[in-house]
């Protein structure tokens, strides 16, 4: 694992795209601050960039330097939720601009696969993470299914956890508020 986080570390500074494993499914990935580096993903997705793609984080301490006001709502879903889930956060910041929803909302996931939480806790910046497939296509359960187009575009494909067989489902997603409110938009 040290060896494709330190090889996945030179890929992300270097503006350029990797294929690794995450607490839910296989993604595509970057440096969630490089404009150029965003525009990378949304061609290997061959995907509008108004279509928007989420954020990893490592923890939530970061929050903060991404989002204008961390709602109340999103530390008590944060504590209680065991399972992986995406926040839509109003007023994202510090990001790539292309990233970031016509709205000013953007995505995040607070990680806790370990190879992930590695990667961004030493790249000090989140990622981008958005399912291993082009837009439209089924997203991939495990590395296998993967397309080989898909892997010949990026530029760093992590070894770890190539050979786990588990099918694995993409995260729960819940759109959060200032005021409190929330709409479920995946369960």
């Amino acid at each position: 694992m040290h060896n494709d986080i330190k090889k996945a570390l030179e890929v992300l500074h270097s503006g350029g795209v990797i294929l690794y494993p995450t607490d839910t499914i296989w993604g595509i990935g970057c440096d969630a601050t490089n404009p150029e580096a965003v525009k990378k993903v949304y061609e290997i997705k061959k995907r509008e960039d108004s279509k928007a793609m989420l954020v990893l984080m490592e923890n939530a301490n970061r929050l903060n330097s991404y989002v204008d006001e961390v709602p109340e709502i999103a530390w008590d879903l944060i504590d209680t939720n065991d399972q992986p889930m995406t926040l839509i956060y109003p007023g994202a910041k510090n990001l790539a601009p292309n990233l970031i929803n016509s709205d000013g909302t953007i995505g995040i996931r607070i990680t806790r696969e370990e190879f992930t939480q590695n990667l961004i806790q030493r790249f000090k910046k989140p990622i981008v993470s958005t399912s291993a497939n082009q837009s439209g296509d089924v997203a991939p359960a495990n590395f296998y299914e993967i397309s080989d187009e898909i892997k010949e575009a990026v530029d760093y494909i992590v070894e770890y956890r190539q050979e786990d067989m588990e099918k694995c489902t993409p995260s729960s997603i819940i759109k959060i508020g200032l005021g409190g409110e929330f709409q479920i938009i995946r369960p």
